[in-house]
């Protein structure tokens, strides 16, 4: 376990190298910080950092550099994070209220966070192929209207409109809503197609045709989705700080 003063060196290394991406000497650190101890000193407490793989020296007679370990520490037990001040709350929360869906959230979040930190902001999508069905929810929005909800694992939320050739009962479109979860809940959305080709059987002739004009955009969402959504769909924020990657 690393007593306080390493550590207060090992977040010295990783301010200075955020700072100026260069590689960090024991000399600079005295100069740059109050430590009240010699350059002897930090030396040997960065030969320890480096033995317990917190820091790295890229080459003979440099100084060191944070390694993943390191930064981890550093994010975890030593940095501090600054409250925002109601102004800048103020304009992150003017900044993000002018979005119109969740996607536009996430791209005007990743831009925020490029400007707050100057670094890199990149935005990484997930592949359908690795999801699976939660929930399949029906909304009537008319007599022959529908309004079908697909809910992820991922938690991503897909709604397609359904037009449908006759007029449909509540108890109908109750009824069709339990074969559909009955039949997709846990499902791979990669086995969807397969399922779904055998669902006109689940349903009365009558609620046939209903059916599946709902089933058939299932089978749209599944087959087109990820080619037609893969630049709008997002899983995860990944924000590049100097060479710290964090998944938010």
């Amino acid at each position: 376990m690393l007593d306080d003063r390493k550590l207060a060196v090992l977040r010295a290394i990783v301010e200075d190298y955020v700072s100026t991406t260069e590689p960090v000497g024991s000399k600079s650190l005295v100069d740059r910080h109050n430590l009240d101890v010699s350059p002897a000193t930090i030396r040997n407490d960065m030969a320890v950092l480096e033995e317990q793989g917190y820091i790295v020296q890229p080459h003979t007679s440099a100084g060191r550099v944070p390694t993943d370990k390191g930064y981890r520490l550093f994010v975890d037990r030593l940095s501090g994070v600054k409250p925002l001040s109601p102004a800048e709350r103020r304009a992150i929360e003017t900044f993000l209220a002018g979005a119109y869906d969740l996607d536009d959230v996430v791209t005007r979040t990743v831009r925020l966070l490029a400007q707050l930190t100057r670094q890199v902001a990149v935005v990484q999508y997930p592949s359908l192929t690795r999801s699976s069905i939660r929930h399949v929810e029906l909304v009537p929005l008319a007599s022959k209207r529908l309004l079908l909800v697909l809910i992820t694992d991922t938690g991503r939320v897909e709604q397609r409109g359904v037009e449908l050739p006759d007029p449909i009962e509540e108890d109908a479109v109750t009824q069709l809503r339990a074969v559909l979860n009955a039949c997709l809940d846990g499902r791979m959305l990669a086995e969807v197609a397969s399922v779904v080709a055998e669902l006109p059987q689940r349903v009365t002739p009558d609620e046939r045709p209903n059916g599946t004009a709902v089933f058939s955009v299932i089978l749209a969402f599944v087959l087109l989705g990820e080619r037609a959504t893969a630049n709008r769909v997002v899983a995860s924020v990944l924000v590049v700080v100097g060479a710290l990657i964090i998944e938010i």
